[in-house]
């Protein structure tokens, strides 16, 4: 798998978590941090990208006196997601076949 690929899937694990609930930066780094050990620096970049090709909105909400900067994921985040999602599922299927012995 090519660093490409890697960036590419953990693009598609952040567009996941926001698939069911809109989550600000800080949960976003924390909780890819936990399950992938990607860096601070990653992730907000993978948040400027995403935010800047169309699929992911923000918005700002108050809290503790100041203000939190949320992310959602578009209609066209989701189309992304689900490209992802199949060239996962691609090669997942590609590594079973050559684990089962099979090419």
């Amino acid at each position: 798998m090519s660093k490409h690929d890697s960036y590419k899937y953990l693009t598609g694990a952040l567009l996941a978590l926001l698939l069911n609930q809109d989550l600000y930066a800080y949960k976003l780094t924390k909780q890819l941090k936990t399950l992938f050990g990607a860096s601070e620096s990653t992730v907000y970049s993978i948040l400027r990208e995403l935010q800047q090709q169309g699929f992911l909105s923000t918005y700002d909400q108050p809290y503790s006196g100041r203000n939190r900067r949320y992310y959602h994921i578009t209609k066209s985040g989701e189309a992304y997601l689900k490209k992802i999602q199949q060239d996962w599922q691609d090669f997942t299927q590609k590594m079973n076949n050559l684990f089962e012995g099979g090419y």
